[in-house]
């Protein structure tokens, strides 16, 4: 993958995480505060938990760090596949932020 192909899929990944919040905001109480900063974007609970999606540019890796721990992601087979378990990155948020919230939360798009 080329630098300019990982930077429109990341890029991509990054708008739909923001779409999904706003969506999820939307259409629930859970109240999921999303800001982004250049490549990275912040998800951050009525609880104060925090979820950090960045990107890892000269990796071509996306890593999602949370409370039950970091994850690295690189783009396989037409997904963000976790480097370890193979989990796919929307599915694996969509546990995470869960767990944080203490909501059942949709995050795939």
């Amino acid at each position: 993958m080329t630098d300019l192909e990982f930077l429109d899929r990341a890029e991509s990944l990054l708008q739909v995480l923001e779409e999904r919040c706003d969506a999820l905001n939307e259409r629930s109480d859970v109240d999921i505060d999303n800001q982004r900063v250049g490549g990275m974007v912040t998800l951050t609970f009525p609880n104060r938990s925090q979820i950090i999606v960045n990107l890892q540019k000269p990796l071509h890796e996306v890593w999602m760090a949370a409370r039950s721990g970091g994850y690295h992601y690189r783009w396989v087979d037409g997904r963000w596949q976790d480097t370890k378990d193979r989990s796919e990155f929307f599915e694996s948020l969509t546990r995470d932020a869960s767990a944080q919230s203490g909501t059942a939360l949709d995050f795939r798009p």
